[in-house]
């Protein structure tokens, strides 16, 4: 993505830790899913590949280890704020075991992805494209 401009990069690096917010809330909501009375924890898994996938993503399109890292730091905004209760009294990620493990592995995708990239020297030459 090197031939692309400035603008194009931030453009890019915007539109995806957007979308990594937009899935930290659909994921925080869709977290006490049921069909009938079996719990069905499809935020889980979505989180994980969500944190994984985003920053990799986000590296491609802007070349820029710190944007790879923002859809991370955005998804652990918003579901750190889903779980904390409001004045109300309403929490949308609870302590539940599913609230718990949500929230453990979806950070710790994140951090991986994060790490992962960073651990690639920067050089093309030298050690590849950190996306694969």
């Amino acid at each position: 993505m090197s031939g692309q401009g400035p603008v194009v990069r931030l453009v890019s690096g915007v539109l995806v830790t957007t979308a990594a917010a937009l899935f930290a809330v659909l994921e925080c909501f869709f977290l006490p899913l049921r069909i009938g009375s079996v719990a069905v924890p499809v935020s889980i898994p979505v989180a994980v590949l969500g944190n994984v996938g985003l920053p990799v993503l986000a590296y491609r399109l802007t070349a820029s280890r710190a944007a790879a890292a923002l859809p991370v730091v955005a998804w652990i905004a918003v579901v750190t704020l889903a779980a904390v209760p409001r004045p109300e009294g309403d929490v949308i990620v609870t302590g539940t075991g599913r609230g718990v493990a949500f929230l453990i592995l979806g950070a710790v995708a994140g951090a991986y992805a994060v790490g992962r990239l960073l651990a690639v020297p920067r050089n093309p030459a030298i050690g590849g494209d950190p996306g694969r």
